[in-house]
């Protein structure tokens, strides 16, 4: 068995107006990488979405030594980890064309019951991915501590944010934040990413968006009728 590798090459939907990939982009990457690398280990769609059984991320953190920009070619490599009770850990490197390494991930993902909505053991359904991992990944994903903050925008999760789960995509949060806190992030270098999602955002529901600043970092969650995701940025 081997890691998953493949070149990526930044497109200019993938790019900001400052030239710049996007971290809606770069979260879509990481998805799709998943994705077809666990297709490729025999736990794809045929035992899990054709059964019933949703791949769902519920912690992602990432960290930059630069950020990389329109028409550059990179290399994706991504594994799984040990898997921990109801969690698979996946982990991610990305090269820039010199071969070095510009970004590193790492996530906790989890299998969703379609019907239930709640996390199911992988064993009951014969769902088992390999420990690939050689102790040089960067950590999983620490919990976000919740903070007060006020609430700076309010919008209805529109139909193009909802993926085949049924609920809002991973990757749209980062649309999200990003459209509005602009003026705050173009001037920042973004270095760390935390991200927790706590609960679903299903298509026309109310997603209420806190957002705090400090010197060295942001903070940011969204709430429906209850917490969704918290996220946090250093700079």
């Amino acid at each position: 068995m081997e890691i998953y590798r493949k070149e990526w090459k930044i497109r200019s939907s993938e790019a900001d107006m400052h030239r710049r990939m996007k971290l809606s982009a770069l979260f879509t990457q990481l998805q799709e990488a998943a994705i077809e690398h666990t297709q490729q280990l025999g736990a794809g769609r045929e035992k899990t979405l054709d059964k019933g059984l949703l791949w769902v991320v519920t912690q992602q953190s990432v960290s930059f030594a630069r950020m990389p920009g329109y028409d550059e070619t990179l290399t994706i490599l991504s594994w799984p980890g040990k898997t921990m009770h109801l969690f698979f850990p996946r982990y991610w490197q990305i090269l820039d064309e010199r071969g070095d390494i510009i970004i590193e991930a790492s996530s906790l993902w989890g299998l969703m019951d379609a019907h239930t909505r709640r996390l199911t053991f992988p064993e009951e359904y014969g769902v088992e991915l390999p420990d690939m991992s050689d102790g040089t990944s960067i950590p999983l994903p620490a919990r976000i501590r919740a903070q007060e903050a006020p609430v700076v925008h309010s919008f209805s999760v529109p139909y193009s944010y909802v993926d085949l789960n049924g609920h809002m995509n991973n990757a749209r949060y980062f649309d999200l934040v990003t459209d509005v806190a602009a003026g705050t992030l173009e001037k920042k270098n973004i270095r760390e990413i935390f991200m927790e999602y706590t609960a679903e955002a299903h298509y026309q529901e109310t997603l209420k968006l806190r957002f705090l600043e400090d010197k060295r970092s942001l903070y940011f969650s969204g709430e429906t009728e209850r917490p969704v995701f918290r996220m946090r940025l250093t700079c």
